[in-house]
């Protein structure tokens, strides 16, 4: 019985077929976790969310989903809800529901390794000691797949848990900024491809 209501709380969300792209936001699950420096990505899905007036809803796996009519064709926004480190595994499903390479997501991650405020896209990469990345590279076996990271550094302490830590409020305009920022680098993205956006989002100046 349990399972038959998964299924139908699953078969009520957004349609991972057909879609361009997926645009995968990490961060931890719950309210908890929610206004910390981890869940970057997850913001810049939400701030994506609002403009286009869509809901999340349960995927068929461990993430939640929204399909979005974006420049160029439909794309799947989708938020994991593992915890950070184990990110692969909706990776994993999405990549198996849509029939998309690795090459065709789009990761959204924080990356304390960058100031606050400073946004950089790239193609492919290593995981730069993020364990979400490190969680998806596993699991897909691949590392040719762009993301676009938001600077939420530098750490302050034990970088494990700085990023678990709220923004301060003195932070929260450029995060602000940052986040709208992203948004705009992802339908940059989308629309125009990855090396113009690259091109415009890697010598952004936010502050």
């Amino acid at each position: 019985m349990r399972g038959r209501i998964r299924r139908l709380v699953a078969s009520r969300g957004a349609s991972a077929r057909g879609v361009r792209h997926v645009i995968l936001g990490l961060g931890n699950p719950g309210p908890h976790y929610a206004p910390t420096r981890h869940n970057a990505g997850t913001m810049v899905l939400d701030r994506l969310a609002a403009r286009a007036r869509l809901r999340f809803a349960a995927g068929r796996g461990d993430f939640t989903a929204a399909r979005w009519s974006a420049p160029g064709g439909p794309v799947l926004l989708a938020k994991p809800d593992t915890y950070m480190n184990d990110s692969g595994r909706a990776g994993e499903q999405l990549a198996r529901q849509t029939g998309l390479a690795p090459a065709d997501f789009l990761v959204v991650v924080d990356d304390i390794d960058l100031p606050l405020g400073r946004l950089r896209l790239r193609a492919r990469g290593g995981a730069g000691g993020h364990r979400g990345l490190a969680s998806l590279m596993a699991h897909w076996g691949a590392d040719d797949f762009p993301r676009l990271r938001l600077g939420v550094g530098p750490a302050v302490g034990d970088a494990a848990e700085y990023v678990l830590e709220p923004f301060a409020p003195e932070e929260l305009d450029t995060v602000q900024k940052m986040v709208e920022a992203a948004a705009d680098a992802v339908r940059g993205f989308l629309a125009e491809g990855l090396q113009a956006a690259m091109n415009r989002t890697n010598s952004l100046s936010i502050l």
